[in-house]
């Protein structure tokens, strides 16, 4: 594909009313084919970016190897004749939402980025978003460094090239300390796979064994699927470098701060198979819908889980409300990108096309419908008017975070704050806006207590980054500043 080739949106995609993650990251040391494992890694990453994905690999007798390409990782590098491509016993991969960067997605924005130096090449994945990215990138350009990409992951190869330590390892330290914000990068060397999670450890990093080698990953669920054994999560501010012959070696090259790990990966960003901080995201998920019914009861027939991510939180809201579970929204399982000719009719349909609605179960019903999030507030709208279609008596929303009411600006697309629903509307407000008979978020509080803080959220100090929903920000956005962007005043 050229440097020109785009990729269409998807015109069937309720998503724009979901926050995406950037993407993840996967790499493998010490064995064979080391690719192959990347890409049934980078497979079980997928709902961490589905625009696009890419695989470094080093062979002693051919070099660094890579392919970049749009869409899914099952339709691209499952074909034999692309992973021959791409041999050796090391190689590093991405799949990718864009946020910082070109929304129009050229191939040259897809990463990992590869970078030639005197000592050897590297190759560098990045999850996460640069806050200081626009003020490294006029630097850079301003003493000679010519980009490639509109990606703010970039800026980390430049400055490695321009640092004058002797190894990669080194340069890349180097690198990473001039750069605010959040980061969790998987990169590799002719011998070494690195990983390096920024001081605050905003965005996730796990360590794996399998067979003879070591896998980094953005989630446990990835390990799983190559039959790796999960070991430990990278720590905030360490740095791993990863050899085949003598394993694991841990650096500490940033000043130790207090972890804020993303909340939000608990609510929808972490599938719920995987395991973060040594609790079952799936256990969580279940406990924050305990906590939803616990603070917002209401009467009603039925509890129904707006597929698939409001599905464990209902599960528990059901349990300890005693109200029935069931499967009142059905999701199409097999929708394709491209099955039919996106005419303004079908866009109209929307929702539509990938859940409809179990009529018999509902109607004539009080309906819980238990969702994750409300951003915009778009697509619940639509699935109240197909419930209300469907028959049911009334409807009330329990939503499994609390309200959306900043943008993150560490590795989420999020809309501009004006675009949030919770940025202009109070909750009685929202719930006039959407149509339904009550609408209730879980506390922060709650939300803290079900990620087990029994005391809640510590707000002199908080446990997490939860800045979307608080508009408290442990590293400042430096960029959207310059740009007009107003935090929340101190209180």
């Amino acid at each position: 594909m050229s440097d020109a080739t785009f990729f269409p949106a998807n015109p069937f995609d309720a998503g724009d009313d979901k926050l995406h993650e950037e993407c993840g990251v996967f790499g493998v040391v010490g064995v064979t084919d080391a690719a192959n494992f990347v890409a049934l890694g980078l497979h079980a990453l997928q709902h961490r970016g589905q625009e696009a994905g890419g695989i470094v690999s080093y062979d002693p007798e051919t070099g660094f190897n890579s392919a970049r390409r749009f869409g899914y990782v099952r339709d691209n590098f499952t074909r034999q004749s692309l992973m021959d491509t791409l041999p050796g016993q090391l190689a590093i991969g991405h799949v990718r939402y864009s946020t910082a960067g070109s929304k129009s997605a050229a191939i040259r924005d897809v990463q990992p980025f590869f970078g030639e130096f005197s000592m050897g090449g590297a190759a560098i994945a990045h999850n996460g978003n640069i806050t200081n990215a626009d003020a490294l990138r006029r630097e850079l350009i301003e003493r000679g460094s010519i980009f490639q990409s509109s990606s703010d992951s970039e800026c980390i190869i430049h400055l490695m090239a321009r640092s004058l330590q002797r190894d990669i390892p080194a340069r890349m330290e180097d690198a990473l300390r001039r750069v605010e914000g959040a980061f969790s990068v998987v990169a590799m060397t002719r011998t070494k796979l690195i990983g390096v999670r920024d001081p605050l450890g905003v965005r996730p990093l796990v360590l794996g064994k399998v067979a003879d080698g070591w896998v980094l990953s953005s989630e446990t669920c990835a390990l799983d699927i190559i039959g790796a054994e999960y070991v430990r999560e990278i720590d905030p501010g360490e740095m791993v470098v990863i050899t085949a012959d003598k394993g694991v070696e841990s650096i500490r090259p940033f000043r130790p701060a207090k972890s804020r790990f993303c909340i939000f990966e608990h609510v929808y960003f972490s599938r719920p198979d995987s395991i973060i901080g040594n609790r079952s995201v799936y256990e969580t998920r279940r406990q924050i819908g305990v906590e939803l019914a616990r603070e917002t009861p209401v009467e009603a027939d039925l509890v129904c889980p707006v597929p698939d991510s409001g599905t464990p939180a209902a599960i528990g809201f059901a349990a300890e409300s005693g109200i029935p579970y069931g499967m009142g929204i059905v999701r199409n399982q097999y929708m394709g990108r491209t099955f039919i000719e996106p005419t303004e009719q079908i866009r109209n349909m929307g929702v539509r096309l990938k859940l409809n609605v179990n009529r018999a179960l509902i109607q004539g019903k009080k309906v819980i419908l238990v969702d994750d999030s409300v951003v915009r507030g778009t697509t619940s709208r639509k699935i109240k008017e197909m419930i209300l279609d469907a028959g049911a008596a009334e409807v009330h929303f329990r939503i499994a975070s609390p309200p959306t009411a900043w943008p993150c600006f560490y590795g989420v697309d999020t809309p501009q704050r004006e675009k949030l629903l919770a940025a202009t509307m109070s909750e009685d407000e929202m719930r006039d806006h959407l149509g339904v008979d009550s609408l209730k978020f879980i506390s922060l509080d709650g939300l803290y207590r079900a990620v087990g803080e029994a005391e809640g959220r510590n707000a002199k100090c908080p446990q997490y980054c939860d800045a979307c929903f608080s508009g408290e920000y442990p590293v400042e956005p430096a960029d959207m500043l310059q740009k007009g962007f107003k935090m929340k005043a101190a209180e």
